[in-house]
């Protein structure tokens, strides 16, 4: 009878052990969190310059295509500042002196204020021969076909200036309204010299002989941009002064032989 009552006991505490044994249910791992990728916007493209209308010194009609594609107008700066006052279309006006410049800003043809963007100077370029035997910007010219720019556009200011400045009495032949015309006289043999900037016996290469003209370096012309009031294109005209304005564009026209600004 004790060891019924012994075995009785026995059942349902082995009952309770095998259930205390079971080995519980493994946990479902918990999902993971869904990535988050996170995307940057590309910053807006720089606006085209290529349907801005340049009106430009024609001193710049080498340079300026080199560093932005653009509508250009290349000619004496008085000119363009007639154009302007004429009503013709433009997006920006870059002159090659502060003067033409100031004259544009005080008939109200500029939007904001212009900017400084290079320097240049005068030099004395005869055919690579010279066949008049010029020794330099001196007395040596008398007697010369000598061309020169009219006053009114910069290289013909800067020429007053010089021969004033070295006591020198000029008798041109000529009086051109644009820089390249003057260049163009004496690299085809038309004139015995001309007085053109730096930067255009420089692209002249060996058609001219150059001869400094003394104090000219010392005494630069300085070169002036702006947008035009009432541009039809604001945001080319911004992006190309910002490129003239550049480090690549600075860099394009110092290699083209300019002056940085002052």
């Amino acid at each position: 009878m004790k060891r019924l009552a012994l075995l009785v006991l026995a059942a349902p505490l082995a009952l309770l052990a095998a259930c205390g044994g079971t080995t519980p249910p493994a946990e479902t791992p918990a999902a993971p969190a869904p990535s988050v990728t996170q995307t940057t916007e590309a910053p807006p493209a720089a606006p085209s310059t290529a349907d801005a209308i340049v009106f430009a010194a024609a001193s710049m009609n080498a340079v300026f295509p080199d560093i932005a594609e653009a509508k250009y107008s290349f000619d004496g700066s008085s000119g363009l500042v007639d154009q302007l006052k004429g009503g013709a279309p433009a997006d920006v006006f870059a002159s090659a002196d502060k003067k033409n410049m100031d004259n544009a800003v005080a008939e109200g043809l500029m939007d904001g204020d212009p900017v400084m963007f290079a320097t240049n100077y005068l030099v004395l370029v005869t055919p690579a021969d010279n066949p008049a035997g010029i020794t330099g910007f001196d007395a040596s010219l008398d007697g010369t076909k000598l061309v020169i720019c009219a006053p009114d556009v910069p290289c013909g200011a800067a020429t007053v200036k010089a021969a004033e400045a070295n006591n020198l009495t000029l008798t041109p032949v000529s009086e051109e309204a644009k820089v390249t015309d003057v260049l163009g006289k004496v690299t085809a043999g038309e004139a015995d010299a001309g007085l053109v900037y730096a930067t255009d016996a420089t692209g002249a290469g060996d058609k001219v002989k150059v001869f400094d003209v003394p104090g000219a370096k010392e005494d630069p012309n300085t070169y002036w941009i702006g947008k035009v009031k009432g541009a039809p294109m604001p945001e080319q005209a911004d992006a190309f002064i910002a490129a003239i304005m550049g480090a690549e564009g600075q860099a394009k026209l110092a290699e083209f032989g300019f002056g940085a600004p002052q």
